[in-house]
């Protein structure tokens, strides 16, 4: 029979021996795996890592939500791990840094109240979304049976809102080498829209030397503005133009106006005329009133307003310069 020696059995030994040998090495091996594992989870524990199964832990699928206004949007609030069997779960919205609750001791309260429901696990749904929903919202969880017995989650709501009709601005006449330009203005989409101008329901490229059709054109478009200016108007620049708002909830625009070109400046002339014409009619009507008033009767210079009396009482007066005067033969006393 074959005899060998190991750490454990210095002696040669037979096979019955080196089998319990055998054992009594893998024991040990095993006790200092335990030992390890039971260092590890020492180490994690003072780290504050702690096992899923030792606390509640939460996830969500999406950190950054959008939703479109009017539509309904679910933010998801995922217990990966938890051992209480009741956990107290609640949801706060957080707007310009203060906090409200939505979700408050098993029910809907605050902003969200009547159209809003909470889904298994920890999910809120909320209907008919707002503008006024766009904000942070926190989903937290208490689990007092868990030796990690807290966690949250932070969302962001975004909501987008659709643009309304834009406010145009298209100048009705202008000359043919002036300078122009088209204005559209919206207030109410979210995110801001982007502008885009339309010439004779033809969409006008941003650059137009991208554009054979438009490449002589001088214009320049801002879409985020909405500003459509033209250094030079041309003849065929003339037409109806409208503007449109869009961003990702929709897209809005303004009902066409018509932008005429000329060679000459018609209205220019006409509004200088009529201006003319009215000047010539208040400065006639002021003579003729100041006439009429006799403002401009003019006196002589050696004229004496002074009226002297009738001389038929017998008496003659001299000269102002006298100062005396004479009796007439008819003087009676």
């Amino acid at each position: 029979m074959a005899t060998s020696t190991s750490p454990l059995c210095p002696h040669p030994q037979s096979s019955e021996v080196l089998s319990v040998c055998s054992c009594s090495r893998a024991m040990i091996r095993c006790k200092m795996a335990m030992a390890r594992l039971v260092s590890c989870l020492a180490l994690y524990t003072s780290l504050g890592h702690i096992p899923s199964s030792l606390g509640v832990i939460l996830r969500t699928t999406d950190k950054i939500v959008w939703a479109n206004e009017f539509e309904s949007i679910e933010l998801t609030c995922l217990i990966e791990s938890i051992s209480t069997n009741n956990p107290r779960i609640e949801w706060k919205k957080i707007k310009n840094g203060v906090p409200s609750y939505v979700y408050f001791q098993n029910k809907i309260s605050g902003d969200l109240e009547h159209r809003a429901q909470l889904r298994e696990p920890a999910n809120i749904l909320i209907f008919n979304t707002t503008r006024s929903d766009t904000a942070e919202y926190r989903c937290e969880v208490a689990a007092i049976d868990d030796q990690r017995d807290f966690d949250e989650i932070l969302i962001s709501l975004a909501v987008r809102v659709k643009p309304v009709v834009p406010r145009c601005s298209v100048p009705e006449a202008v000359t043919v080498g002036t300078s122009t330009e088209l204005r559209c203005l919206e207030n109410e989409g979210f995110p801001a829209p982007q502008y885009r101008w339309f010439h004779n329901n033809e969409e006008l490229p941003q650059d137009p030397k991208n554009s054979p059709r438009f490449i002589n054109s001088s214009y320049s478009i801002n879409p985020d503005t909405g500003g459509l200016k033209f250094r030079r108007v041309r003849k065929e620049d003339a037409g109806e133009y409208y503007c449109q708002a869009k961003n990702d909830a929709g897209h809005a625009q303004c009902p066409p106006q018509i932008m005429e070109v000329y060679d000459v400046d018609i209205l220019g002339i006409f509004l200088k005329s009529l201006a003319a014409v009215t000047l010539f009619i208040c400065v006639t009507g002021c003579l003729c009133h100041s006439l009429k008033r006799g403002c401009f009767h003019k006196k002589g210079h050696n004229e004496n307003n002074y009226n002297w009396p009738a001389q038929n009482d017998g008496v003659e007066y001299g000269d102002a310069d006298e100062g005396h005067f004479r009796h007439k033969s008819s003087f009676v006393i």
